[in-house]
């Protein structure tokens, strides 16, 4: 009893090292998550860059594939918003929810929609129906799941949902459930009760979600009636906007730090602008009073991020090979169609027992691979090369591990056992594009391959080319001028002089080059050397 008083009162806590340090600029606004010092979840959002992941849109179907079971919305963009069939079927709640029988309630809530708003869609309805419930030129009310990624429009759904800090409502589905996250079977019933007790209007449904736990009933009274009146306003959009309209947009990353990561395990919030600073004491203070004393403002001349050692983390973090503790590496090779990550021991030799040494490195690269997923935001298909264990309980420990460290990941992952190959094989939500994708640009030097020919190879290639040109232009073209790039020059000089007189005997030409540094080292040009005329092989 106690520990409860201490628990409500907010007596008793003890620091959890947990920090969260948030800088505000003109172009972008950055957010890091510090556990012990240690970067673990790191957001980053641009003004030029809007977040529409999660706003609601009032819509117009543009054009129905048949083939591809599948609508084109029009929801205000460049591009048509994409609408599977399927995602316009209201759905059964999430795997990661553990459903709860609804209570009756108590309260003032208008039961057939809660303020005289309309419940979803009545009835049991399949894909086949779509169509005829979407004819093209109707209008529809969507959520965007995806933002749009390369030349891709966002993905959207019909099936609603409305995160708050401590409740998911649904609109359209009329099902109660609590985060499968909470694993306490006493805390579990405990929440159950204070779930059948909220005031739920009919045809709608709330998630409790993970931020929940040990948390007292009023919160979620409160949050739930945050969250129906942020309803009622969209729902009068619905009315009387035209289609394409924006219903609601998701908030800015102030607003979502609050709702997302301002749990009871953060020790502080430190921000560096004071205007956003007041603004989150403000939205802080809407929840919970005690946590509005965790929000600081930080006036340090030196910029927050390297105050704190989060700027000397990030740089080292995206780096294609990242280093382990034990002395092991990973790799991280993002592609178009999958992301590959090699495990390799590196340093981390060991002495004596060769076995114990990779499990540690693997083990330790489960641990990286789970934060650097979180840290880029890297979604898809990935797949990642363990360095290969015997023992078959060796290799169930190291999946077990990416379990576990995955599990306080917010989008949604699906991994499989160790294969004969030593590949694991796993799947992550991708909402957006990864911060590798939206921060970088292809290298206008290498087009993106990350390598580039050496100077002998274009030693070669520019001997065939003489060859060819030389050959082709012999009884008229006796003076050749050719540039080229000075890395290859130098080649040329040092260890292919003899080849290039060679190719003067051969056809009684002469040859003379001349360096630029302006030139692409995979590029040269072969000019005549009296009219300056281009030759070609």
């Amino acid at each position: 009893m106690i520990e409860t008083v201490k628990r409500i009162l907010g007596l008793g806590r003890k620091p959890t090292g947990t920090k969260l340090i948030i800088s505000c600029e003109k172009l972008e606004k950055r957010v890091a998550l510090l556990e012990n010092n240690r970067l673990e979840e790191y957001t980053i959002e641009r003004e030029t860059d809007r977040n529409i992941v999660g706003s609601i849109f009032k819509g117009k179907v543009r054009n129905i594939e048949h083939g591809l079971k599948a609508m084109f919305i029009d929801i205000g963009f460049e591009k048509n918003a994409f609408l599977h069939f399927w995602d316009a079927i209201p759905a059964a709640l999430d795997s990661g929810v553990e459903t709860v029988a609804r209570g009756e309630g108590k309260g003032s809530r208008n039961k057939k929609g809660g303020k005289g708003v309309k419940p979803g869609r009545p009835g049991k309805i399949t894909a086949k129906d779509i169509p005829n419930i979407y004819p093209v030129g109707s209008d529809v009310i969507v959520q965007v799941t995806k933002g749009p990624i390369g030349t891709k429009g966002p993905r959207i759904t019909t099936n609603i949902s409305m995160p708050g800090r401590y409740l998911v409502l649904m609109p359209f589905n009329d099902q109660c459930g609590i985060s499968r996250k909470i694993d306490d079977p006493k805390e579990r019933d405990r929440l159950r009760i204070i779930l059948r007790e909220l005031d739920i209007p009919e045809g709608m449904g709330v998630i409790l979600r993970t931020a929940g736990q040990g948390q007292r009933a009023r919160y979620f009274v409160r949050d739930l009636s945050l969250l129906l009146d942020q309803w009622e306003e969209i729902a009068r959009g619905m009315e009387e906007l035209k289609a394409p309209a924006t219903l609601f947009n998701e908030p800015d990353l102030i607003d979502r730090s609050v709702r997302d990561f301002l749990t009871d395990e953060v020790d502080e919030v430190l921000v560096d602008d004071l205007h956003s600073f007041e603004r989150m004491q403000t939205l802080v203070e809407q929840i919970s009073k005690r946590a509005k004393k965790r929000v600081h403002h930080y006036g340090g001349a030196q910029p927050i991020f390297d105050f704190f050692g989060v700027q000397s983390q990030i740089d080292s973090a995206f780096r294609r090979q990242v280093w382990l503790p034990c002395g092991g590496y990973i790799v991280i090779d993002e592609t178009e169609a999958m992301i590959a990550i090699d495990v390799n021991t590196g340093r981390n030799k060991g002495a004596k027992d060769m076995d114990k040494t990779i499990l540690t490195t693997n083990i330790e690269a489960a641990d990286e691979i789970a934060r650097q997923l979180r840290l880029r935001n890297i979604g898809g298909l990935i797949v990642g090369d363990f360095i290969d264990m015997k023992s078959r309980k060796d290799q169930q420990a190291v999946y077990q591990r990416v379990r576990d460290r995955l599990k306080r990941d917010k989008a949604r992952t699906h991994v499989l056992p160790i294969s004969q190959f030593g590949l694991m094989e796993m799947t992550r939500q991708r909402a957006q594009e990864s911060l590798v994708s939206s921060q970088f640009v292809p290298c206008p030097y290498c087009n993106g391959k990350g390598i580039i020919k050496s100077p002998m190879t274009m030693s070669v290639e520019l001997q065939r080319a003489l060859h060819a040109v030389m050959k082709k232009h012999q009884a008229d073209v006796h003076e050749i001028k050719i540039v080229v790039h000075p890395e290859v020059l130098g080649r040329l000089r040092e260890e292919d002089e003899e080849l290039l007189i060679d190719i003067e005997r051969r056809y009684s030409g002469r040859l003379s080059f001349r360096s630029d540094p302006t030139c692409h080292q995979e590029h040269f040009a072969i000019t005549n050397g009296v009219t300056g005329e281009e030759l070609k092989p």
